[in-house]
């Protein structure tokens, strides 16, 4: 190996004193819009209380149709309303299937003790 090469290999590349250029590429980021296609579908089937259910899965897909053509501002539209109304069909869905367990309860307490007081009144037989 000669001399000037070790040095070449030793010091690395020579180095310049002129301005270093840098390029900035700007890419357009694809605005994100989600159209709650999943929980439309999960309120559809479990939470179908007065039909909200249904309704967000019909807006949801209209939204993903939007996205798919490119109109980003339809799919917006569309998809702020299916979050609306998915947050009232889950609301209304946990609120009535809440108050649907309490009222099985309560009925089921008062037949047992309508039970008890017919055995009591006809003493067991």
């Amino acid at each position: 190996m000669l001399r000037e090469e070790h040095e070449v290999a030793v010091l690395g590349a020579p180095q310049t004193s002129a301005p270093v250029a840098t390029t900035v590429i700007n890419i357009r980021s694809e605005t994100s819009v989600p159209d709650h296609v999943v929980w439309s579908l999960f309120n559809a089937l479990f939470m179908n209380w007065c039909c909200l259910g249904f309704v967000a899965f019909a807006y949801s897909v209209k939204a993903r149709d939007r996205k798919m053509v490119g109109d980003i501002i339809g799919a917006q539209s569309y998809a702020s309303t299916a979050k609306c109304l998915n947050i009232w069909a889950l609301v209304l869905g946990i609120f009535l299937t809440i108050g649907a367990v309490a009222l099985l309860v309560f009925a089921c307490i008062a037949v047992y003790e309508m039970a008890l007081q017919h055995a009591k009144s006809n003493r067991g037989y």
